[in-house]
Parts: C-alpha cells; sequence; structure tokens
C-alpha cells in the first residue's frame, strides 16, 4: 500500500470524467481526497445538463470543460491538459471504491508498471453489470489476449492508474466508450506494461443512471473487436486470409489438374479461372499483410524514438 504522498512523492492528479453525474460527484471527489489528500481532482465535465460542474467545484475540484460530446474526447483533454507524474483515472458515478486506489497506484509509483486496471469482473454487486455488457466485455478480453498474446481479464474498465510515458505514447481516436479498450490496444501494440488488480465493482447509486447505450455503443464495441487484428496485427490477418484463399484455389484447381491429366483437355474452365483468381488474389492479400506489417514496424520506431527525446528532455528538465 502507497502512503499518503508528500512533497517528495510524485505528483499525483485524480482525472474524473463526467457527463450529468449530480448525483455522485460529490463523493465521488471528497473519497479520493480522502486516500490522497495531496492529490489535484481534475473533473472534465462534458456538456453536463445538471448541476455536475457547480458541485464539482463546490467540493474543491478542478473543472475543465470538454465541448466534444464523448468519453474519447474527455480523455484526449485529459492527456493534453493535465501534466502530472501519476494519474488516476476514474468514472464519476461512484461505482468504483476509492479505497483500490493504492493498490492500482503502487505499482506505477514502484515502477513494476506503465498502467494498472482496476478489474472488476471476479467481484461485483448484483446489477452492476447488464449481461451483454458482461458478454462484449468478455468477446474483447478473449481477441485482446489472442492477438497479443496476454492474460488480460478486463480491457474495458475506466479505473485505472497510469504514468506520464502513457499520456504521452497513447494517441486516442476512439470518441465514445470504446476508449478503454483502445488505451489497452495502444499500450499493448507498444509494449508497455499493463497489470489488473481486482476491486469490488459496484451497482450505481439510487438516482444515478448509465450513460451507456447497449446496443449503439455495442456495435462500436463490435466494430473495435473487428478493427483490432487488421489494426495491430495486420500480417497475421491477411496472411491467415491469403493462406485460406490458397488452400481453397489448390482445392478447386485439384479437379482441374486430374481433368487435364486424364482427358489432356479442360473442360472445367470457371474452376480453372477460379482457382487461378484465388491464387492471385491471395498473393495480393500477402503482399498487402507484409507492407502493412512493414510500416507498423517503421511506426513503431519512431514511437520509441520520439519517446526516448521525450525522456530525455523530461530529464532535463526535472534537472534544472
Amino acid at each position: 500500500m502507497v502512503k499518503t504522498p508528500n512533497r517528495t512523492q510524485p505528483k499525483i492528479s485524480v482525472l474524473i470524467p463526467c457527463f450529468n453525474e449530480e448525483q455522485t460527484i460529490a463523493k465521488v471527489i471528497n473519497d479520493f481526497r480522502r486516500e490522497l489528500p495531496h492529490a489535484d481532482i481534475y473533473v472534465f465535465d462534458n456538456n453536463s445538463q445538471d448541476a455536475t460542474a457547480s458541485l464539482a467545484a463546490e467540493n474543491g475540484a478542478i473543472v475543465v470543460k470538454e465541448k466534444r460530446q464523448g468519453k474519447g474526447y474527455v480523455i484526449n483533454s485529459m492527456f493534453t491538459d493535465v501534466v502530472s507524474d501519476i494519474y488516476v483515472m476514474v468514472d464519476g458515478d461512484d461505482t468504483y471504491p476509492a479505497s483500490s486506489v493504492h493498490e492500482l497506484i503502487a505499482p506505477v509509483v514502484n515502477e513494476e508498471a506503465d498502467m494498472v486496471v482496476g478489474q472488476r469482473l471476479s467481484s461485483y454487486t448484483e446489477g452492476a453489470f447488464p449481461p451483454l455488457h458482461v458478454l462484449g466485455n468478455k468477446l474483447v478480453c478473449s481477441l485482446v489476449n489472442s492477438v497479443f498474446s496476454t492474460n488480460l481479464k478486463d480491457p474495458m474498465s475506466g479505473y485505472r492508474a497510469f504514468n506520464r510515458k502513457v499520456t504521452m505514447q497513447c494517441p486516442v481516436v476512439a470518441t465514445g466508450f470504446d476508449v478503454e479498450t483502445e488505451m489497452t490496444l495502444q499500450l499493448l501494440y507498444r509494449h508497455l506494461k499493463i497489470t489488473e488488480v481486482e476491486i469490488n465493482y459496484r451497482e450505481r447509486p439510487t438516482g444515478s443512471y448509465s450513460k451507456l447505450r447497449t446496443f449503439s455503443d455495442g456495435l462500436k464495441v463490435i466494430n473495435k473487436i473487428f478493427s483490432i487484428i487488421p489494426s495491430y496485427k495486420p500480417l497475421t490477418f491477411f496472411g491467415g486470409i491469403s493462406l485460406g484463399l490458397a488452400v481453397t484455389s489448390l482445392f478447386v484447381g485439384s479437379f482441374v489438374i486430374r481433368e487435364y491429366i486424364r482427358y489432356q483437355y479442360i473442360y472445367s474452365v470457371p474452376k480453372a479461372v477460379l482457382a487461378t483468381g484465388l491464387m492471385i488474389f491471395a498473393g495480393i492479400l500477402l503482399a498487402v499483410g507484409i507492407i502493412l506489417h512493414v510500416l507498423n514496424f517503421r511506426l513503431l520506431e519512431e514511437s520509441n524514438n520520439n519517446q526516448k527525446m521525450f525522456s530525455l528532455l523530461d530529464r532535463a528538465l526535472r534537472d534544472k
């Protein structure tokens, strides 16, 4: 457990994205102030129509307005506007326990992980998760683990602690509730260390309601699932399709070859054309996969070089 930060410890900032959370925002702010009394607490208000922003200000939080609607935009602004050593990101709906924050930040402070995720699926109260949400989470999790050879359990959790390196290396493109999944993918792609800590996920308090729309946001999750492999493992994706087409081409072509051997003539012209077309298409897809793989590798190299330059500059500024 990490002790309460003092002047010699890293600067910690608590980041709370909010949209119409007047029922819970004051409690969330006060809970985290109790656990991290020296931390800066930011509430990023995403066009709330209730008293979220005013209540946050009254309870001592730094309120930042984000006019672009969507959680992805909010997190993008967080990464851009807030400079700190350790960041804690948590939703403003009082479903995540503030008491677990010490377990989350400990591996980051001790430089054992770049990001620690509050894993919800092992312990949650009845009614905290709609069944379809659990299913979607497991689908995304299975695919992420398969592609990146990891063993994560909850890549969609909104309770996270991370270091400054994450904010510098994680470009946020998603605009909605799939942003947590994107953050996980970006870090895995850049070989940053992610660990998980079990937390007790709670049901929303009475009077608070979820902004997550099961079907529309579910479609975003499905789209994210289908974009994971071609985006981050193009050679695996296009190479796999290429192999399937090549095998199909050989299977269809075998009938044509046997026919030619037997009759010295090709009667099944459509089969011959299909087999040839499939093999050509397989070759094209394999080439596309190789090219994208090389480009991905070069982009990753460039990202690592930029991070080294940032680290040197950051160290120089700290030494002044």
